[in-house]
């Protein structure tokens, strides 16, 4: 048996991102639609451009393709590729295909609320092909103002000391993971920007500014598997590197933090001719917990607050936990990933377009509010609400 993760690896053979134009691997035939999809997502992005405050909608398309050296025979995958609803970003439409066709295909959320997506393949193959097909609206958040945020120390005496639920679940954020170890190295680089009594939302800015400013964004410099300190000792990486890099400086301060994996707009709606890294194939970032503010993002690759640019799949401790597909499978030898993704915007009618008529919806259960999430477990004694 072996196991492999999607993301940046050495084999990887491609990977392309676009804001605009056809999904990846679009045959000649389909150029027409391709130029028509083009116009379209430029006519979105200027619209967005022109409003700051405006929701944009997005197609997000994301192929993975794996070619094995030797014929698998059996093969079961785990996939977190489908975009969450949350108050600042709406699903649509959401579709995944899988190529050979899996003999079961089942989705439920997992411990932190994701969903994620269980398949087994029995036909023997030697090609795995998963196409991820999502329409999701994304509104700007309302961010605090840096300075009126608590001091940070106030923050973590907070979240050690306090029986309050929503600082209980925060507090597992703290802690180190399989991904994020937390060496002394990691807190001496967040002491300077965390001096006594600083904001904590200004001294986590600053600590991003600091990251983006010393580390180098590089595809080729590591892989899936490089450890933290190779990251601290090299200064270079990719987002997964730099989201784990300040996650465990957080941590190693006593302050929450989750990593955070999507997509980003390869360029900027906000900032003029800017591009912004990360959008070759799936992208990671940060949250960091604020009491009565609720969990707040920032990316590191970027030195960004993610407003309306970054559409976000699933959360957890690290990458070991939101890995976009992984898997296990008899056979199959060596074996190459090309990864794929498209972020475009189109019009805001499409996201109207893709709703099926009432009497075709079926019925979903919308993602709990942190008030309704804690009202169900005092009347169910404590139980997860987002268990199956």
């Amino acid at each position: 048996m072996s196991g492999a993760d999607e993301k940046k690896t050495p084999t990887r053979a491609a990977a392309s991102a676009t804001a605009t134009g056809a999904p990846p691997g679009a045959a000649p035939s389909d150029a027409a639609a391709s130029d028509a999809a083009t116009s379209d997502a430029a006519r979105a992005a200027a619209a967005a451009a022109a409003d700051p405050r405006a929701a944009v909608t997005y197609r997000v398309t994301h192929e993975t393709r794996y070619d094995y050296s030797q014929p698998v025979t059996i093969s079961h995958h785990l996939a977190h590729l489908r975009p969450r609803n949350l108050a600042t970003q709406q699903v649509h439409r959401h579709r995944l295909s899988v190529t050979p066709r899996p003999s079961t295909m089942t989705e439920r959320r997992d411990y932190f609320g994701n969903a994620a997506c269980y398949f087994t393949l029995e036909e023997t193959h030697d090609e795995l092909r998963a196409v991820a097909d999502s329409l999701v609206t994304v509104a700007p958040p309302r961010l605090p103002d840096p300075d009126g945020t608590p001091p940070w120390e106030s923050v973590r005496d907070m979240v050690r000391d306090t029986r309050r639920r929503d600082l209980l679940d925060a507090c597992q954020y703290t802690f180190a993971s399989p991904n994020v170890p937390l060496p002394a190295e990691v807190r001496d680089l967040a002491a300077e920007s965390f001096p006594p009594d600083r904001p904590l939302l200004e001294a986590v800015l600053d600590l991003t500014a600091r990251i983006h400013a010393d580390f180098s964004y590089d595809p080729a410099a590591t892989t899936v598997a490089t450890p933290l300190a190779e990251v601290l000792a090299e200064r270079r990486g990719v987002c997964q590197d730099f989201a784990h890099l300040q996650i465990a400086c957080l941590r190693a301060l006593g302050l929450p933090a989750r990593y955070v994996s999507g997509y980003v707009l390869s360029r900027s709606l906000d900032e003029i001719d800017r591009v912004l890294e990360g959008a070759d194939a799936s992208h990671a970032w940060v949250s960091v917990y604020l009491p009565d503010g609720g969990w707040i993002d920032v990316d590191p690759t970027n030195d960004k607050l993610p407003t309306r640019e970054h559409v976000t799949v699933a959360w957890g401790r690290d990458f070991s936990d939101v890995s976009p597909l992984k898997g296990v499978m008899m056979g199959g030898g060596a074996h190459t990933v090309s990864v794929g993704v498209t972020v475009a915007p189109v019009p805001a009618d499409a996201a109207e377009a893709a709703a099926p008529p009432a009497h075709q919806r079926r019925a979903e259960r919308p993602e709990p509010t942190l008030q309704a999430e804690q009202q169900q477990q005092q009347r169910m004694g404590g139980a997860d609400p987002l268990s199956p």
